[in-house]
């Protein structure tokens, strides 16, 4: 009777078969990517295919270390690794330990190694950037004497700067010994005493610009005691020169705008800073002026002579007001004056003897203001508005109270 097998038996054999193929432990696969997943976990699934047929492929996110790039579908890959069979699904798959670019990507491989080997080394860090010069008058230029990278240099930088010098050194920009040809020229630039160099070529392929990938290149930038500015190429392509360079520009002609000043906008700059400078001083020297002035009150009320005049003038202010208190006290003191002079008129002997009135007194001098006083005989003296007359008295009466009252007075002497 014939055996039966499981699933798991059969697919757990057909494992350890493909395991103990020493061909497929240890394969090179070319092959286009596609259906590229990252995984959570860190893994990448994705598949290879050709024109003739298409397998499975799996990395492990423990492998990913010697992936120098990122996998996207539509490269050409070398998928280095082992097939095996994975018993759940009972499908076989390549297991990636290794991955690299096809063709082209082995420049790129090259590229993406130097360029960490050399950061790591420090030659791209920022604090080994120099400054670019605001006005430049001698440009190094180091690329083809031939081609629109130079005539896009030269137009340009001519048209910011009539005056500007520029120098060319005609390298080899792409093939064999171009590397060599370039740092040569960073070396020769630099040592002419330029102010600033610009070092690059138009846009080509990856093998085309590749002598700015170069280690030579990229330590004759870094070396460089001259500003440097990278042009390579168009704006998408990056090279390690970029990276080492003091600046870099997305192409030549860029590189022109920024190495050379606009001799226009500079005189437009003065023009305007020295109208500003102009209306600034003017300003400070009125402001300077009114403090001056101010500075002249403050001396000037703060001086002796003008606190004596200043002393002097409220000296007599109060004079005057002195006066003035003085004229008015005098004026009420005269008034009052005139009322205690016209009240004592009223009561004073002299003005009721000018009226008709008398002043009697006995033979002592007492006055007499009453009959009760006097006798028959006696001796009076009768004192008149102008003069006194000696008198005896005859006889006497003393008037009723009742008979004035009535209008009837005895009028006996």
């Amino acid at each position: 009777m014939q055996k039966v097998y499981s699933v798991g038996q059969i697919n757990s054999y057909i494992k350890s078969m493909f395991d103990q193929d020493f061909v497929l432990s240890r394969v090179g696969i070319r092959g286009e990517v596609s259906n590229c997943k990252y995984h959570t976990s860190g893994h990448i699934y994705f598949s290879l295919k050709d024109a003739e047929g298409t397998i499975a492929c799996v990395m492990f996110a423990s492998a990913r270390k010697g992936l120098a790039f990122r996998l996207c579908d539509g490269q050409q890959v070398v998928v280095q690794g082992s097939i095996s069979v994975y018993e759940r699904d009972g499908r076989y798959q390549i297991y990636a330990r290794e991955i690299r670019l096809d063709g082209a990507g082995v420049l790129y491989e090259r590229y993406l190694a130097l360029k960490q080997e050399l950061e790591d080394m420090g030659m791209f860090a920022p604090e080994y950037k120099q400054p670019i010069p605001f006005y430049a008058r001698r440009l190094g230029v180091v690329t083809a004497p031939t081609g629109a990278a130079i005539r896009d240099i030269i137009n340009i930088s001519t048209r910011r700067n009539p005056w500007i010098q520029i120098i060319l050194y005609p390298a080899l920009v792409q093939g064999q010994g171009a590397a060599e040809s370039v740092a040569a020229g960073i070396h020769a630039l630099d040592e002419l005493g330029v102010d600033v160099i610009i070092a690059g070529r138009g846009g080509g392929s990856m093998e085309d610009l590749w002598a700015f990938n170069e280690e030579i290149v990229a330590r004759a930038i870094f070396e460089c005691r001259t500003p440097l500015i990278s042009a390579v190429g168009h704006e998408t392509d990056v090279t390690i020169a970029d990276f080492a360079a003091d600046l870099r520009a997305p192409t030549p002609s860029a590189a022109a705008e920024l190495a050379v000043a606009d001799v226009r906008s500079i005189l437009d700059h003065l023009d305007e800073t020295g109208r500003r400078l102009q209306r600034g001083m003017k300003d400070q020297v009125q402001q300077c002026r009114r403090e001056l002035q101010n500075y002249q009150r403050r001396v000037f009320h703060g001086s002796p002579e003008q606190k004596l005049l200043t002393q002097r003038q409220r000296l007599m202010d109060l004079e005057d007001k002195l006066q003035s208190r003085m004229s008015a006290c005098i004026r009420e003191r005269q008034h009052l004056l005139g009322i205690y002079a016209e009240r004592l008129k009223g009561l004073s002997p002299l003005d009721k003897l000018s009226r008709g009135f008398a002043w009697v007194t006995d033979s002592e001098g007492k006055r007499i203001y009453s009959a009760a006083q006097t006798g028959k005989g006696e001796e009076l003296t009768i004192y008149v508005s102008d003069g006194w007359i000696r008198a005896q008295v005859t006889d006497s009466a003393i008037r009723d109270t009742e008979q004035i009252e009535r209008g009837q007075v005895n009028r006996s002497v």
